[in-house]
């Protein structure tokens, strides 16, 4: 597929204050709320080493198996549908929402969190002949379908079967799967404004058995069930592009509490009288993938450590013609993913530059699972730590270039549990994605390298990821 025919990604850096700016008549603003707090975990080491871990759980498993990335948990939105409340967590690596419905049994869920499911009708079951029913059973046709329902003969041949429901689908993730049945129902998203914005007659998946997830997903990849889909097909004037602004946290719980804002709708692109955009975003192209299609993928150039330009393999440029390579831009996994050959090379840079000021803590890089991580000893100043740890910039396809706040990719914290032993170190905030493979994903963009940037997902345009530059998204003034 050509670039010119494929949706845009975008990047800007944004400004966020406490309360949500007024959405226009083409947007929703929804509020998104981060699900990690440090008062889950006793130390930083059990934070950082929780949140690694996951991340590379979630990296490779998808390179092993053609299932969509295990579901995003890292920030949850709400519903409400049959006066009932229903968090969930957005998920840009798959393409269903589904909720937990009554009765509701989890496989091995333990310490994973629960919610109370809901109460759903019988009457809300879509039937075997709906279109909804063929796309989540691709492989089965709508007469098919409606033979495994029980519908008879005579009604698959002159009617739509109303009164058979489509049969149950089997759902799977990376680590964890669901069995559910298609519903429609109106779903109620909160927004900033003061009315309630209703999506009528919703497709939803009910899972009454899972297997490894408690807690719904709101899929917003690729796919016409997807949330952003279903959207735009419901609300044609909200258009098909979304985008979110995360705050910028850096695992301070203060900050954790307040809501990213995920605003639904058409973006308003601003021109100047010479006819080029002057709205801050940086734009690039995402990649057609045929065995992952709910992916959202792009092309990585190189990355700039400091003055150093490291070109990036092929196959983290592009997607190849069986759907392997290029990076997945996902919400739901915590930090970036590199291939090996990439990661070291970028890293080497990093060590030459920092090594020459500061002492490597290599405690903290066992007990935290990141690495290279630092003793900040000498480091007083913020101009000085700017000449220590060098800037770092992402130069996507399309000549797209974003330049990292160094929070992004480098975190400072307190290490040791004894106030006396306690020492300032700082730690590499992007991960090792193990080996190159010929399955899957190259590389995966995290939400962490995504802080306080806004990134908007343009299906409308048919450009790709765009990345506003991010003045910064404050909530401490």
């Amino acid at each position: 597929m050509a670039p010119s025919q494929l949706p845009l990604l975008y990047f800007s850096l944004c400004l966020i204050s406490l309360s949500f700016p007024t959405p226009t008549s083409q947007q929703i603003f929804f509020p998104l709320t981060h699900s990690l707090s440090k008062t889950q975990f006793t130390t930083n080491h059990h934070l950082l080493k929780s949140t690694a871990t996951s991340s590379a759980a979630r990296h490779r498993r998808h390179q092993l198996v053609s299932l969509p990335l295990s579901s995003g948990s890292d920030y949850t939105l709400t519903f409400s549908l049959n006066s009932q409340s229903i968090s969930v967590y957005m998920d840009t690596g798959s393409d269903v929402v589904w909720f937990p419905c009554s009765p509701f049994t989890c496989i091995l869920c333990e310490g994973k969190g629960s919610l109370s499911p809901l109460n759903v009708s019988e009457a809300s079951l879509l039937s075997c002949k709906s279109r909804a029913c063929s796309v989540i059973h691709p492989s089965l046709s709508s007469s098919d379908l409606c033979a495994i329902a029980n519908c008879p003969l005579d009604e698959i041949e002159t009617s739509d079967c109303s009164n058979f429901a489509c049969p149950s689908f089997y759902y799977a993730y990376g680590d964890g799967s669901l069995i559910g049945q298609l519903h429609r129902d109106d779903l109620i998203i909160p927004s900033s404004s003061k009315k309630p914005f209703i999506l009528r007659n919703f497709t939803f998946g009910c899972a009454h058995s899972t297997l490894g997830e408690p807690i719904g997903v709101a899929g917003f990849g690729f796919g016409p069930l997807s949330l952003p889909a279903q959207l735009a097909r419901l609300s044609p004037e909200l258009g098909t592009q979304f985008s979110y602004c995360l705050v910028s946290h850096s695992f301070d719980s203060a900050r954790l509490r307040h809501p990213s804002p995920l605003i639904l709708g058409k973006y308003k692109e601003t021109k100047g009288i010479d006819g080029i955009s002057h709205s801050g975003f940086v734009y690039t192209p995402m990649l057609d993938n045929p065995k992952h299609p709910y992916l959202y993928s792009v092309g990585l150039d190189s990355i700039w450590v400091g003055i150093c330009r490291i070109p990036a393999p092929e196959n983290v440029k592009r997607v190849d013609g069986r759907g392997n390579g290029g990076v997945v831009v996902d919400s739901g996994t915590t930090y970036t993913m590199l291939p090996s050959r990439l990661y070291n090379l970028v890293v080497a840079e990093l060590d030459r530059r920092v090594s020459r000021v500061l002492n490597r803590a290599s405690e903290t890089e066992s007990t935290t699972g990141l690495s290279p991580c630092y003793y900040m000893e000498g480091v007083s100043q913020v101009a000085s730590l700017d000449r220590v740890v060098p800037s770092l910039v992402l130069e996507f396809g399309g000549n797209s270039s974003v330049v990292l706040p160094r929070r992004n990719y480098f975190y400072e914290f307190m290490d040791g549990g004894d106030e006396r032993k306690r020492r300032k170190v700082g730690c590499w905030m992007v991960m090792n994605g193990g080996d190159e493979t010929e399955s899957g994903p190259a590389a995966t963009l995290g939400n962490y390298q995504q802080q306080g940037f806004e990134v908007v997902y343009d299906l409308e345009m048919k450009r790709d990821f765009q990345l506003g530059k991010v003045i910064d998204f404050d909530i401490s003034t």
